[in-house]
This record gives C-alpha cells, sequence and structure tokens, in this order.
C-alpha cells in the first residue's frame, strides 16, 4: 500500500530528533528510484521516490549498488556530502517532505540545500533545491509536454503540487463536521464522505472510522442512528487528536504471515481475519513490509534482460522440441513405407509406367485385405518402389538422429528452466553476473569482446540448531563447485525431488548431525527451489559420495544414489534465522 499523509507524519516525527545535526557522509543510489543518505552515527536514511512505494525512513538493509554511479547521484554527492541536517518537515498534510540541509560551498561560505521528497504514487519525485528555492536538478525531470500545470526542471523556482481544495481534516470543527454531514446525500457511505469532504484521510483509516461508528466498513449515513452519528464524530475527533498530539503506533497487518497493509494508528476493521504485529519504530515496519516486495523488484529491474533472454531462449527449445517429437512420431510408421515398397516390388508384373496407384492385396495380412499404395506417374514401378525404400531407411536413420536431438533439447529446457529459477532466487548484482556468465558459457547468450575477469561469489551459508554449517549453492555452476570440488564425501547433499533447485550441502567434519540439523538442512533446500511456496515438500538426501556428474552434462545436472527423502514445508522465517552474516 502506498505511505498516506499520516504514515508520513509519523516518520517525519520519528525521524526529526534522530537526524538532526548529523552529517552526511555519503550518498548512494542502489537503485533507479531510491537513494540512501549514509549519516555520522552509521545510520541510512532512505529516499524512495519509486511510483510502488515512496517514502523515507532509516533503514538497516543493505543494498547493492551499480558499479557506475547514476548522473543524479554524483550530484547529489558533489552538494551533499559533508551537510548537516538542519531540519525535516512535512508542510500541513502533504504527502510531500522537506529536508533542509546545511552545507559550506568550495570557499568555505555557508549555503543551505533542500531535499524534497515528493511521495505521490507514479508522480513521486526526488528534488533538489538551492537556497534560493531554485531547482539544481531532480530524478524525474517534468517538461510542459508531461505537465502543462507544473514544470519541474533544472532552474526553475519550486513550486509544491496544486492542493485539492479540500479542508485538511486537523482543520475541522464539530460544527463544520455536522454541517457537512446534514448537507450530505444520506445514501452515501460513511467512508466515501470522509474522502470526498476532508484532505489528509487514506481509505484504510476512512474505513476504520466508519467501522468504529456502525460495525461494518461500507456502513452509510442512512443507516446510523443518533447514537451512531455521535460514535462517528467522536471516532473522527478522537481520530483527529491523536494526529494532532503526533499519538501513533506503527501496526503492521497480515494474512497467514504475509504483510498486507500498515498503519500509524490502531486498526480494527479486520477482526479475526487479520494478525497484528506492533513495531518498535515506523522504519523497522517499513523494512519488514518492503523488503520482500524490493527483492522482487530489483529482480525485476536488474534481471528483466536475462529474464528475457532466458526466456526467449527456452520457448525456442520448447518449438525445437515440439517440431522433433512431430517428425519423430511420423518414423514411427516407416514400416508402413517398407510395406509399400515390397508390394510394389511384389507387383511388378501388372503395373504400367504412368500409373497413379496401385491395388492390390496385401500379402502380409491373414484377411488379404485391399490396399491402395500412391504412386508417382513420372516414375517406372521400379522407381516408384525404389523411392518407399529410400524413404524407409531416411526414416530410419532420422529416428536415431532425432531420438538424441530430442535428449539434448530436453536437456536444454530443463536447463534454462534452472536458469530461471536461479534468476527468481537471485539478491545481488554479482548473483545476475554470475548468472550472465553461466549462460553465455552455454552459449545462450553471444559472447562479446574480452571476458573481464569476475570475483566468483560465495555460496549462502547457515547454521542449524545443532551448531552444524550448511552451504546452499546461489547457482548452477557453483552448485557444481560445492557439490563435486568444495564438499567432503562424507557430507550429505540436499536437493529437491524431481524440481529445479539449489544444492544444499550440510557440512559433518565427520560428526552425525542429528533429526532436526537434517530436517532444517531440508527445509533451505526446499526454500532454495520451484517449490519455495508449497507444503509437504519432498526432498532427497544422500552423501556426497553417490552423487555423481554424467559425462556431457549442463552445469548443475547430477544424478545419484542411495538416498532417503524428508518430507518438509519451506520456511521463510527459518532460512532468515539461520543465515550467516545477516
Amino acid at each position: 500500500m502506498p505511505l498516506d499523509a499520516i504514515s508520513l507524519r509519523a516518520l517525519v516525527e520519528e525521524l526529526r530528533p534522530q537526524l538532526l545535526n548529523l552529517r552526511i557522509d555519503k550518498v548512494q543510489q542502489p537503485a533507479r528510484d531510491q537513494v540512501v543518505l549514509l549519516l555520522r552515527g552509521n545510520k541510512r536514511l532512505l529516499l524512495n521516490a519509486g511510483a510502488n512505494a515512496p517514502r523515507l525512513q532509516l533503514t538497516n538493509l543493505l543494498r547493492d549498488n551499480p558499479a557506475e554511479p547514476p548522473m543524479f547521484c554524483m550530484l547529489l554527492r558533489k552538494q551533499l556530502v559533508w551537510a548537516r541536517v538542519a531540519d525535516i518537515t512535512q508542510p500541513g498534510l502533504e504527502r510531500l517532505v522537506r529536508m533542509e540541509l546545511d552545507v559550506t560551498d568550495d570557499f568555505g561560505q555557508p549555503g543551505r540545500r533542500t531535499l524534497v521528497l515528493e511521495a505521490m504514487g507514479r508522480r513521486s519525485n526526488l528534488i533538489l533545491l538551492d537556497g534560493e528555492g531554485r531547482v539544481i536538478d531532480c530524478m524525474r525531470r517534468v517538461d510542459a509536454e508531461m505537465s502543462a500545470a507544473r514544470q519541474v526542471l533544472p532552474g526553475l523556482f519550486y513550486e509544491q503540487p496544486a492542493s485539492t481544495g479540500r479542508l485538511p481534516f486537523l482543520e475541522e470543527t464539530e460544527e463544520g463536521f455536522r454541517e457537512k454531514l446534514s448537507q450530505v446525500n444520506p445514501e452515501v457511505q460513511l467512508d466515501r464522505f470522509l474522502l470526498d469532504a476532508y484532505f489528509g484521510i487514506a481509505p484504510l483509516m476512512a474505513r476504520e472510522l466508519a467501522f468504529r461508528a456502525c460495525g461494518e466498513t461500507d456502513g452509510r449515513l442512512c443507516g446510523l442512528d443518533a447514537d451512531a452519528r455521535e460514535r462517528f464524530e467522536a471516532a473522527f475527533f478522537q481520530f483527529a487528536g491523536n494526529v494532532n498530539a503526533n499519538n501513533f503506533t506503527p501496526i503492521l497487518l497480515k494474512r497467514d504471515g504475509v504483510p498486507f497493509e500498515f498503519s500509524a494508528l490502531q486498526v480494527h476493521q479486520y477482526g479475526l481475519a487479520a494478525e497484528t504485529e506492533v513495531f518498535e519504530s515506523f522504519s523497522a515496519l517499513l523494512d519488514s513490509f518492503y523488503e520482500a516486495k524490493e527483492k522482487q523488484e530489483r529482480v525485476r529491474q536488474r534481471g528483466a534482460d536475462l529474464i528475457r533472454t532466458a526466456t526467449t531462449a527456452r520457448d525456442r527449445v520448447r518449438r525445437k522440441l515440439a517440431l522433433q517429437e512431430k517428425d519423430y512420431a511420423a518414423t514411427q510408421e516407416r514400416d508402413a513405407l517398407r510395406l509399400s515398397g515390397d508390394l510394389i516390388t511384389a507387383n511388378l508384373y501388372r503395373m504400367e509406367r504412368g500409373a497413379r496407384k496401385l491395388v492390390c492385396q496385401n500379402y502380409y495380412d491373414e484377411n488379404l485385405a485391399e490396399v491402395t499404395i500412391p504412386l508417382d506417374p513420372l516414375l517406372t514401378p521400379q522407381q516408384n518402389a525404389a523411392k518407399y525404400y529410400k524413404r524407409y531407411t531416411k526414416a530410419k536413420t532420422a529416428e536415431k538422429y532425432l531420438r538424441e536431438q530430442m535428449a539434448l533439447a530436453r536437456r536444454d529446457l530443463s536447463y534454462l528452466e534452472s536458469i530461471l529459477q536461479e534468476i527468481d532466487q537471485a539478491e545481488s548484482e554479482q548473483d545476475f553476473m554470475d548468472i550472465r556468465s553461466e549462460m553465455r558459457d552455454a552459449g545462450f547468450i553471444r559472447k562479446q569482446g574480452k571476458k573481464v575477469p569476475q570475483r566468483p561469489s560465495k555460496p549462502r551459508e547457515f547454521r542449524t540448531s545443532g551448531g552444524f554449517r550448511v552451504l546452499v549453492g546461489r547457482n548452477n555452476r557453483q552448485n557444481d563447485k560445492l557439490t563435486l570440488k568444495d564438499a567432503d564425501y562424507r557430507d550429505l547433499w540436499f536437493h529437491v525431488q524431481k524440481l529445479h533447485g539449489s544444492h544444499a550441502i550440510l557440512v559433518t567434519n565427520g560428526r552425525e548431525p542429528g533429526d532436526q540439523d537434517i530436517t532444517e538442512a531440508a527445509i533451505l533446500a526446499a526454500y532454495f527451489s520451484q517449490a519455495k511456496d508449497s507444503a509437504n515438500v519432498p526432498v532427497d538426501c544422500t552423501q556426497v559420495k553417490n552423487v555423481k556428474k554424467p559425462a556431457g552434462a549442463r552445469p548443475g545436472m547430477v544424478i545419484y544414489t542411495t538416498y532417503r527423502t524428508v518430507n518438509v514445508t519451506p520456511e521463510e522465517g527459518l532460512a532468515k534465522r539461520l543465515q550467516v552474516g545477516k
């Protein structure tokens, strides 16, 4: 859900005492829409101007930065490094935050810079202003073609987005509220009335106030008796009083353990249909809420070209395999070709040149059934027989060739599906680089120029409840190295059954792991696989010495024997809890 004005106010009130007078040490731009300010005291301030999740917050999540910083990042570094935070404000109830910064120019003269975050959905922006309020630059430049009413371009004076004209709900009086209520259509829903009459109320809180008045979120004004009207009015002004007093409680709402909404105030409308988790800070709440979504977005942005390349290659292999299977099915009818040749040869004495068909008895049939064999009138009877024999021989040869080609196509198809699974679980820039390199070596990406030496990434590392290390491969090449080179022959190897996934190695060091250690390793193998979102997933377990790589197999493909199967349910919480270095 987008960050509403009230949640933004809660954030500003939370951040101001923590950030005032701190200096900016570094500026990073890990994604197109994100800027991270590293401040003294090891504080990381995230400013996100993305359409789906615009916000500012302190964050503990580490984000990978591109090898080459964007131009906007370079500008912010030049203007803001060593700047001191003078103030953080939210004008009215706008979804807008101004961060005032004291700077010193190259000549030692003091000055002022302002970072403006407009958290307004698809119109979100991050704008840097000089001391006079002129735009130095912005994350998204808005020219006259994009907006005739308001341009945001370097050199122009900054203007706030136009107000909606509705009354901010914090400015409402009891008399004004009652008057508006008396003039509205009685058939209107209570939440609709609040959203149309007042500025600064989000749909979630409008539904909540309706619920507190009449016990349902879609209640109508005509359904309110005198007591309910009083409850509605009381709920409205209690809500406004909490906001005025900055009496906020960071609330995260979950369904089946999955976050779906958050609020700065208590929410009761979902009842038992939602779980409520209270956080110590709004920043911690936002980290929890957006962590998975950001990961998906990073995969979408950074892995989009890889996904497109792998998907195109996979679809091409699928079409190729379908044609091969069709041709292969045709070769299974080759005996009919030989039969036609035999029957033509047996009936040469009664055939004439120029005939278009031969009608004869099938001597190989018990009932001597009559058959009709098409002929080429331009060929002699002997040539027609030879033609059928040639087609038979060709089909026989093609069968062997097609069988080999179909095996290769199925191998490539399985490999490309494993690549797509790798991309889905990639976490860092290095992961994407490794996958790209793997696809290039496999021939699915054209090699261009010199191969750039890369620092190989390390496997994911976990530690079980019993203290055993578990190593999980990040890609196919790493799976091969982990299983076939690095692991001891006594270590335990885990892999999801009949699906694509990472190799997981339980490092035993010659010790005997307990059932809990084996179960946790199996859960990790299931979590880093195509069965991540499934339940009761079968995971095969065997000693590393029983795992072999067939000759000519693609990276990550192995065969194994003497295994046992453990049924587990993947758990994201367990993976986070057991991971080393997080």
